[in-house]
């Protein structure tokens, strides 16, 4: 606010629904996937969470997470009911979108499915939220209500195929900024 002269600044938008993304994010459960003994009975894919008067103050987050969602269900070929939807990290007085990762996955063991995945696409890479609060406190939360396997698979960090995604953004973005 106190200089003279502003620089131009350009932000990269929201890259939810990007293809090579999408993809990326595609290929990484199905490698997971290709790992295990037996394919789990739902993927439950968390993202962050935010106070429920965010969307309905018009914030579009929740719905570009759903999109997500919709847009990976689609890549992999799966029907709607295999991917299940929710949001973690909930915190304050406010209500949170939802439904609540961490009382998602206890009644997903509750109402009897034993063995689920999660994956957490709204992180780049890993972090506190995923490796502690995913992979501990939500995994904990689905032994106790009777859950038996319980596989985290890894935001896309330095995948190659994240940074083809990534590049392709940057990319995209910078057109008109340099030749």
């Amino acid at each position: 606010m106190e200089m003279n002269w502003q620089p131009a600044i350009r932000t990269v938008p929201a890259y939810f629904e990007n293809p090579t993304y999408i993809a990326a994010l595609a290929t990484s459960i199905r490698e997971s996937y290709a790992k295990l003994e037996a394919k789990p009975d739902h993927l439950v894919v968390s993202y962050h969470g935010v106070p429920e008067r965010y969307l309905l103050e018009g914030d579009p987050y929740h719905c570009q997470c759903q999109k997500t969602t919709r847009l990976l269900s689609e890549a992999l070929g799966w029907d709607d009911g295999h991917i299940i939807t929710a949001f973690q990290s909930k915190f304050g007085p406010e209500e949170w979108v939802g439904p609540a990762t961490v009382e998602e996955v206890a009644r997903l063991a509750e109402a009897g499915k034993k063995n689920i995945a999660i994956i957490a696409p709204a992180f780049a890479a890993d972090c506190v939220e995923t490796l502690e609060e995913i992979n501990e406190e939500i995994k904990e939360s689905f032994e106790e209500a009777g859950g038996e396997t319980f596989t985290y698979i890894p935001c896309l960090n330095d995948r190659e195929d994240h940074i083809a995604a990534l590049l392709d953004i940057i990319e995209n973005e910078l057109q008109g900024w340099i030749s």
